[in-house]
């Protein structure tokens, strides 16, 4: 079975070199990989000489549009998605390509884990990610967990049948962050297939670092979820992504109304002491270089999505997808 790996990619970067040399690596027979940017690396690019590796000019377009474009132009009966500051294990086609012996399997995705020569803010944003703080029960994308059936994924490190794209006219949005959303429900609901979880189909994600980098990504993952509430209920309209604005919410509200209500005042702070509590005491199982930056993090992390989920509820239509 051929597999297309496919990258879309902006720029030409010291991360997409790094994706593409692992990819080739990958101990599997028969692969290509479609690196979609924006405008041809020119000579800058280190890997002309491999026939595998195709290059293809997109213009500047979204991730989806790219995707979709390489869908038209691959030869493999399987796709797999990587995002370009990802990089896969030399296993990752074969552990992928067993799950699809199931004829009802249309996709398959793994755990994409923060990598051991990332910088410590970077880690310290993986810890955050992979905390159940911050992603409850969805820990097992950021860190190895059970396998398990899922109906929502993100394209990071996801495969899945050519056919099943054909047929579904590919990710057909302009949405992103989200292409992967709509995808899995077009899977999942208009065709009645399985998507799979496996945990050894592993990659390697590089994180961008805390504060400024992650909590844009925070916001930007937050701002489209709560638009999706609206446009793809199924899978947006879960309770745990309500959390972090009813927490932005009590807090706001609880320190007004403890401000005028003396007798709110120590509810108020006891649930306050024992939410940091909660998060020093998960930030220290870090270790001591990462107490401040995790717990900092964390905190950041529920302000910024509980704001921009809001925000995304109460937009009538987001004008960048």
């Amino acid at each position: 079975m051929t597999v297309s790996i496919i990258i879309a990619v902006k720029n030409w970067q010291s991360n997409l070199e790094e994706c593409i040399a692992a990819c080739r690596r990958l101990d599997f027979p028969d692969f290509e990989i479609l690196v979609m940017p924006d405008d041809n690396p020119g000579e800058g690019y280190s890997l002309q000489e491999d026939a595998r590796v195709q290059v293809i000019s997109t213009g500047v377009v979204s991730p989806a549009v790219k995707r979709d474009m390489a869908i038209k132009a691959a030869k493999g009966q399987i796709l797999a998605f990587l995002d370009d500051d990802a990089y896969p294990l030399k296993d990752w086609l074969a552990q992928a390509l067993k799950n699809f012996t199931d004829e009802d399997v249309a996709a398959v995705g793994g755990p994409a884990v923060t990598p051991p020569q990332d910088s410590l803010m970077c880690k310290a944003s993986g810890m955050v990610y992979s905390s159940p703080l911050v992603s409850s029960k969805f820990t097992y994308r950021y860190v190895p967990g059970k396998r398990r059936e899922v109906d929502d994924y993100p394209s990071c490190n996801f495969l899945v049948r050519k056919d099943v794209m054909t047929q579904l006219g590919g990710f057909n949005t302009e949405f992103w962050p989200g292409e992967d959303t709509k995808l899995c429900l077009d899977i999942t609901k208009k065709l009645g297939l399985k998507i799979i979880y496996d945990p050894g189909v592993l990659v390697y994600h590089h994180r961008r670092p805390l504060f400024l980098g992650h909590l844009k990504q925070i916001a930007n993952y937050a701002l489209h979820r709560g638009y999706f509430v609206k446009v793809f209920p199924q899978t947006s309209r879960r309770p745990g992504y309500f959390v972090p604005t009813v927490f932005l919410f009590c807090v706001i509200f609880g320190a007004a109304l403890s401000f005028f209500v003396s007798a709110l005042r120590p509810a108020y702070l006891a649930a306050l002491s024992l939410y940091l509590a909660i998060i020093l005491i998960y930030s220290l199982s870090k270790g001591p270089r990462f107490v401040l930056p995790v717990f900092l993090g964390v905190i950041a992390t529920h302000f910024t999505y509980g704001f921009y989920f809001l925000k995304g509820l109460l937009v009538k239509k987001l004008l960048n997808q």
